[in-house]
């Protein structure tokens, strides 16, 4: 079997331009097999416990567990043509023959995979992708909070609409994150191990024990996981889909975040920008260029990530007691934790060196202030007792649009509108950001003293 010699003869993006070593002790094929190695351990403490084995086996085993490699393993496979036979005759080949039988001792190879594969997302889930989700989120806390009184112009359906705080849509942000962040966390511990051998009766553990479930929990617990409470061959894939798609949801809103802070750099609004490094390149042709290209990169990821998660929705039907098309598209799956990370440490870093440029939010709020007063007018209006607010605020501000000039020049004119607002302080028809600073602080601090672990 032959393998890239370096990373410039890989093919995935993962093995070189997004290479994160922090991501490879969690989801590499080295780490997949220590957790398959962690689980063969575990079977045989399971029997030893029961007096099924010595516990010389035990020794026997943990020893030979702490010395295979990636590499002989694969060695081994390609010689005989199946992955877990090849780890499994590797770790019997370092022990006494009185010890190899108890080695895989009434498994099959997905009693072996879903349990490793439990381990291995679960920790992936809490310990990485959790993790960094979690820091992006004090992040956009921290700016959040800088932020909260900044002032800014809302918009909806890209348009001018009304005031409000940059750190209140940061905090609206946040607080979606961390929503995501907590089923990622709440879900990763409900992936379930198994033991219940080739179609789920466990029909070869009942040959010689009495009570094949009871040992199922037994050796389970040993890997603090419990058993699905029904199977085939396979574990239910319906916990392992769960995770996913909150992994995806939580990507879904980090390009979410991404796409806002990406047009707010457009040369035409240009509220927010990039930190630039020294030597920093934008553009072949263009010296003056200063790209967003880790929120454009953010969000391209997403592109991948969504797509992958098809794959495992697809991958939720297996045949009868359990097909094999799976197989490939079940590699593939790693990549979806690795780019959940690679996302969240991406867009970390570039909202922590994000740039504010308030002065050009003042202006552009400034430059609505003029259009977006209608709502104002509209409440002004109904609040004096105009029997159609809304229409008559509505034609104002069409002629507003049509003729160039501000709405209240406007209805100072206009005879039936100052009739109803003559006496009606000009504050009140004035657009202001509401509440949006209270409303960002209680934000941040709900989230800092309750719910952000």
């Amino acid at each position: 079997m032959d393998f890239p010699p370096s990373a410039a003869d890989c093919i995935s993006p993962l093995d070189y331009r997004f290479w994160d070593p922090e991501i490879a002790k969690h989801l590499s094929p080295r780490a997949f097999l220590r957790r398959q190695i962690q689980t063969e351990v575990a079977l045989v403490r399971a029997q030893a416990a029961r007096g099924l084995c010595p516990d010389k086996a035990v020794s026997e085993v943990t020893a030979a567990a702490g010395q295979i490699t990636w590499e002989e393993v694969m060695i081994e496979e390609d010689r005989i043509s199946h992955d877990i036979q090849a780890r499994v005759n590797c770790l019997r080949a370092k022990v006494s023959d009185e010890t190899k039988p108890f080695i895989h001792r009434f498994a099959t190879s997905y009693d072996i995979i879903d349990t490793a594969n439990a381990l291995l997302y679960r920790e992936a889930a809490q310990d990485l992708v959790y993790q960094r989700l979690v820091v992006l989120v004090h992040t956009l806390l921290d700016v959040a909070e800088r932020e909260a009184a900044t002032a800014q112009i809302g918009r909806t359906h890209g348009q001018h609409a009304l005031p409000i705080t940059f750190g209140l849509a940061l905090a609206v942000h946040a607080s979606r994150l961390n929503e995501c962040a907590l089923n990622v966390f709440e879900n990763a511990p409900k992936l379930r191990g198994k033991f219940s051998g080739a179609v789920g009766a466990y029909n070869a553990a009942s040959k010689q024990l009495e009570d094949p479930e009871a040992f199922e929990k037994e050796f389970l617990a040993l890997l603090h996981l419990k058993p699905a409470e029904a199977g085939t061959q396979i574990a239910p894939p319906e916990p392992l889909t769960t995770l996913v798609s909150s992994i995806v949801e939580a990507c879904g809103v980090m390009a979410n975040i991404a796409d806002d802070m990406r047009h707010l750099c457009r040369s035409e609004i240009g509220e927010v920008s990039e930190s630039f490094a020294k030597n920093q390149v934008g553009s072949s042709a263009m010296p003056h260029k200063r790209n967003p290209i880790t929120f454009e990169n953010v969000k391209s990821l997403w592109y991948v990530v969504k797509e992958r998660h098809g794959t495992v929705l697809s991958t939720m039907i297996s045949e009868h007691q359990r097909d094999l098309t799976n197989s490939a598209a079940g590699r593939f799956l790693p990549e979806i934790f690795a780019i959940a990370a690679i996302m969240a440490k991406r867009l970390n870093k570039a909202m922590a060196g994000l740039v504010v440029h308030r002065e050009a939010m003042a202006r552009n709020l400034d430059t609505a202030r003029t259009s977006i007063a209608a709502e104002s007018v509209y409440t002004a209006l109904a609040a004096k007792g105009h029997p159609n607010a809304h229409e008559k605020a509505r034609q104002l501000a069409v002629k507003s649009r049509e003729i160039g000039q501000p709405l209240m020049n406007l209805i100072l004119e206009d005879e039936e509108a100052s009739k109803y607002l003559a006496d009606t302080p000009i504050e009140q028809l004035t657009p202001t950001p509401g509440i949006a600073e209270h409303k960002a602080r209680s934000i941040i601090a709900v989230l800092r003293n309750r719910y952000v672990w």
